[in-house]
């Protein structure tokens, strides 16, 4: 039989079947490789117990200790999980840093007969390559930036366009996030800054050299989460296009994403509290009052008149222009416009064509 296979990232999982995180549900939870799915040899309680043993007793205790636990986690796991696997089943298995979590679980695995792969150095190898493809050197994608006021569906255009075959990087659903004031609402929790990057990384690690990718411009922080300063360089550097749209048609749009979301009044005014050291509390106050009204339509028409547009125009930046006029894609009602979609698609990719061999 062959013997476990230790890989370095690199290598990692290219021939496997399933990727399989054995860590804590809390660590999984954090950030994992994406793929994988969490099978844990420790629950987080007994981690922390056999932590606490090793630190107070003694390490042959915690290993005595933890033996036990694992041993019986992997039991349940190949008699739930695995129960069904052939024998050309191939995991491959990883915990924090290549140790005994992950040792544990591939000796059963490969004793059982299936081929199985470590991730040399665990998941802190995954880590460093993400970090050093996001913070040690520049980024070399060809981004193509879409810009324009809140409102003019940029996030809904990126997502229409790439039903066309054109690659786009999605950072708001990276960041669970709209980017916005009430960017967060209905949206759940956002994930921890380790996750939001390596989603990032998997799009971009993806995506053909040369390729050209779509992107919304977005401020340095979506919600509570950093945009990587590489990133956002890139966006700076890149060439753009641009979108614009009525204000009744932003209005319409943005009433229309936020529909759920608006029906809590409290939460809204709470969310507007935030805007009171930028645009005074008279201001906030009367869109709060809006808020109390339930005057939806007033209140965005507000917020885009007296505060996203102002800072738009403020935060804008003069970039190289792809095209030279700017496209409305919302219909006046506020929908996407699927036939101008599908127009400027066709344009994106006659640009891209000539932008990938330097016309």
């Amino acid at each position: 039989m062959a013997e476990i296979s230790v890989q370095p990232w690199g290598q990692f999982g290219c021939q496997s079947d399933e990727i399989i995180d054995v860590r804590t549900p809390s660590e999984y939870a954090e950030d994992h490789i994406p793929g994988a799915i969490n099978l844990p040899v420790l629950d987080d309680d007994e981690h922390a117990v056999v932590g606490k043993i090793y630190k107070q007793v003694s390490p042959f205790k915690a290993r005595k200790v933890g033996a036990a636990l694992v041993s019986k986690n992997i039991s349940r796991h190949l008699n739930e999980h695995f129960a069904h696997k052939d024998g050309s089943y191939q995991p491959a298995v990883y915990c924090w840093r290549g140790g005994q979590r992950s040792a544990s679980l591939a000796t059963i695995l490969h004793a059982v007969g299936w081929r199985t792969s470590l991730l040399e150095k665990g998941y802190k190898s995954y880590r460093q390559a993400v970090v050093s493809a996001l913070y040690d050197q520049p980024i070399e994608a060809n981004f193509l930036v879409v810009d324009g006021n809140t409102g003019t569906g940029k996030t809904a255009f990126l997502h229409a366009v790439a039903e066309h075959d054109i690659h786009m990087l999605d950072l708001e659903a990276c960041a669970n996030h709209r980017g916005s004031v009430l960017g967060g609402l209905s949206l759940g929790a956002q994930p921890s800054q380790k996750m939001f990057e390596s989603r990032i990384h998997q799009i971009l690690s993806t995506s053909v050299g040369g390729q050209m990718i779509l992107v919304e411009a977005e401020s340095t922080k979506i919600g509570r989460l950093l945009l990587p300063p590489s990133i956002k360089d890139a966006l700076l550097r890149a060439p753009a296009i641009m979108l614009e749209a009525s204000l009744k048609a932003r209005v319409a749009h943005l009433l229309a994403i936020y529909q759920a979301e608006l029906l809590s009044d409290d939460l809204v005014a709470e969310k507007l509290d935030h805007l009171r050291q930028v645009r005074g509390n008279d201001r906030v106050d009367q869109w709060v009052e809006l808020a109390r009204m339930r005057d939806w339509e007033s209140l965005v028409t507000c917020l885009l008149r007296d505060h996203y547009d102002p800072a738009y125009q403020h935060g804008r930046v003069n970039r190289k222009r792809a095209f030279d006029a700017p496209f409305c894609v919302l219909h006046e009602h506020g929908s996407l416009d699927n036939k101008k979609v599908a127009e400027l698609s066709a344009c994106l990719k006659s640009y891209a064509s000539s932008y990938q061999h330097g016309d």
